[in-house]
């Protein structure tokens, strides 16, 4: 083996592949679509195949150990089976369909601190090393998402931080699930700590699924409990669901008598 080849496939002087997005903005449910340019390194190399895909930085916790992970998703392969000669160059577009469920990372023109999403391009190439290439997206909510956490805002809760954690609940289609957690105010602030809120998207509507860490008392005692109703893609009208909101609230409280 040549020392050119051989330390392409340590990815020195190997072909090189960048991605320009069409948009870096993004809806569930929709598409991503951008331009993939492949220049050849040093050598001669043959592309396999040429795969984009959705990649988020993912929490995994353990008993005694937190750490973050890059977890991809809706992967698509775009080419491949080809040589690419040095210096050459080939160019591909694509359209990466965004899975229902994806992670929503920016709200009203404000980034939610954590969230990270972005569009993976890698080339399989034999024996060779490529790192690929990452190109950030900002995932918008849905107009029903929208409405749920601006009437969740007109019930008194305020965002505190949100993460996505590695696993499934009952209903999600993907490695892991997003929590978005809230303060209260007023009258909820007496009984609950932090509401979590996770949506689970589908092409016909929207699991809501709220998790309340309730405040202890003299009889009865703290803990988190759970509650899950589901709307339309058409459900956003902003009052109607502050209404639903609070029942489902109400509700939460009725277990413990809180309210």
């Amino acid at each position: 083996m040549g020392m050119k080849r051989f330390m392409s496939r340590l990815g020195v002087g190997a072909a090189e592949v960048e991605t320009v997005l069409d948009r870096p903005d993004a809806l569930p449910g929709a598409v991503v679509t951008g331009l993939t340019t492949i220049t050849g390194g040093s050598v001669d190399q043959e592309i396999e195949r040429v795969l984009v895909a959705l990649e988020a930085t993912v929490e995994v916790e353990t008993e005694d150990s937190t750490w973050h992970e890059q977890v991809t998703f809706g992967t698509q392969q775009i080419g491949g089976g080809f040589v690419i000669r040095p210096g050459e160059k080939q160019s591909g577009r694509f359209e990466l369909p965004v899975p229902w469920q994806t992670p929503i990372t920016d709200v009203a023109g404000w980034h939610l601190h954590g969230m990270k999403i972005g569009v993976r391009t890698t080339l399989s190439i034999p024996g060779a090393l490529d790192p690929g290439d990452l190109d950030p997206v900002a995932v918008h909510p849905l107009p029903v998402q929208e409405t749920v956490l601006a009437a969740l805002g007109d019930l008194g809760f305020h965002f505190h931080s949100a993460d996505v954690e590695k696993g499934h609940v009952h209903g999600s289609d993907l490695p892991f699930y997003q929590e978005i957690e809230l303060k209260p105010s007023g009258e909820y602030a007496r009984r609950i700590k932090e509401l979590e809120v996770t949506f689970l998207v589908d092409g016909a509507g929207m699991d809501v699924v709220l998790e309340a860490d309730r405040r202890g008392g003299l009889l009865h005692s703290g803990g988190d409990q759970l509650s899950r109703f589901r709307v339309g893609h058409h459900d956003t009208d902003r009052h109607a669901m502050a209404g639903a909101l609070h029942q489902q609230l109400q509700a939460l409280g009725a277990r413990r008598g809180w309210f």
